[in-house]
């Protein structure tokens, strides 16, 4: 804007006496200084708001609007040593590592992977096991169809009651013969005679979405706070980040690793025993690194049978939070409402979070857990 014109205003008076003679001329007024005027500010433009459709699940663009309208379809997958390798995680847009349940000897349980497809769907993810109550929250503000082999009586209960929100009944034995999954006999044991098929099920995410026809519509909105437009994430800002150690037991023993490889611009995960490989040789990997901490624990929340099952204690909660991303990372308070609330992420600076387009991995190990970023 430029700054309006401005004129000096000059005054003289000049008296005259007419009574029996000529008096002198009055002594001119002096001349009044202008007052300077600052120029008003420039005003930067609003930038335009990015319109341009979204993966809602990776924050990365897609070409039609039309190909995100279907349901987005998590799998549970086990994560102990003897239950790999797994299938399909790289083809997931969000993979939540969640507590397995099952203590070892010092009563610390290992993990479970929860991968969510969306914008892409692999031939088989898996091997497929059982619910656990902290689907609901993790999953419910996204509209999941969940694949898994069932839950305990009273887990089945609480995650029916908001059906609304999360599909938990298309279970393996209740798709049977709809092609949603598959029995990979190479991977069936045999024990005292007897046939176990925990780590040869494996699911079909696409055939899955069209047998349950739920949330046709695709997820609500982002799961994450994405950078869009003209924002960039906001580990552009941030600290060194080429290693993340996230332990998940009491001392370092146990802990999934991530190391940024500059060539792929991705971290590559490992696991405690070694590098995280997948059924088919390939190297798990993921464009960001999201570490939630969170308090922990076990109950029953509904009636029924089975005992106490494990429990991420993030609704009508907060925290701190860790975000990696392209070798660097910041760290926040995470807070989340309802168990269908998403969650809600602020940089310690007071800024929002911004997350990078891409893959997600969701770390949420307990809240005193001594993560390592170097």
């Amino acid at each position: 804007m430029t700054p309006f014109s401005r004129r000096a205003i000059l005054a003289a008076f000049v008296g005259t006496a007419a009574v029996g003679c000529s008096a002198p001329a009055a002594a001119p007024s002096p001349t009044p200084t202008a007052t300077p005027t600052a120029p008003a500010p420039s005003v930067t433009p609003t930038p335009e708001p990015d319109a341009r459709p979204r993966w809602p699940l990776t924050g990365q663009l897609v070409d039609d609007p039309a190909l995100v309208q279907h349901a987005a379809v998590a799998v549970k997958v086990p994560d102990t040593r003897v239950e790999h390798p797994q299938l399909g995680l790289n083809d997931a847009d969000l993979v939540f590592v969640q507590l397995d349940g099952y203590p070892d000897a010092h009563g610390e349980s290992a993990t479970r992977l929860v991968p969510v497809f969306h914008s892409r769907f692999p031939d088989a993810a898996g091997p497929v096991r059982s619910l656990r109550p902290s689907d609901l929250a993790l999953l419910g503000p996204l509209r999941a169809v969940v694949g898994s082999t069932g839950a305990a009586g009273w887990v089945a209960s609480y995650l029916a009651q908001r059906s609304d929100i999360l599909d938990t009944g298309h279970t393996y034995l209740a798709t049977r013969g709809t092609g949603a999954y598959s029995i990979d006999p190479s991977r069936i044991r045999t024990l005292s005679g007897k046939k176990y098929y925990d780590r040869a099920v494996r699911c079909h995410p696409a055939l899955l979405a069209e047998v349950t026809g739920w949330f046709a519509d695709g997820p609500p909105a982002p799961y994450l706070p994405y950078a869009t437009g003209e924002q960039t994430p906001s580990t552009d800002a941030g600290f060194a980040a080429t290693t993340v150690i996230v332990p998940w037991k009491s001392g370092s023993e146990y802990a999934m690793g991530y190391v940024f490889d500059a060539a792929s611009g991705r971290y590559e995960r490992s696991m405690p025993w070694g590098p995280h490989v997948l059924a088919d040789g390939s190297r798990v990997t993921t464009d960001n690194v999201l570490v939630i901490l969170a308090g922990q624990g076990s109950g029953k929340l509904a009636e029924g049978e089975g005992g106490p099952e494990p429990i991420h204690e993030v609704t009508d909660a907060s925290g701190r939070f860790h975000y990696a991303h392209g070798g660097r990372a910041v760290s926040g308070q995470w807070s989340k409402a309802g168990v269908d609330a998403p969650f809600q992420f602020t940089l310690d600076s007071g800024e929002p979070l911004r997350v990078a387009p891409g893959r997600t991995f969701v770390e949420l190990p307990r809240a005193d857990a001594a993560v390592q970023i170097s």
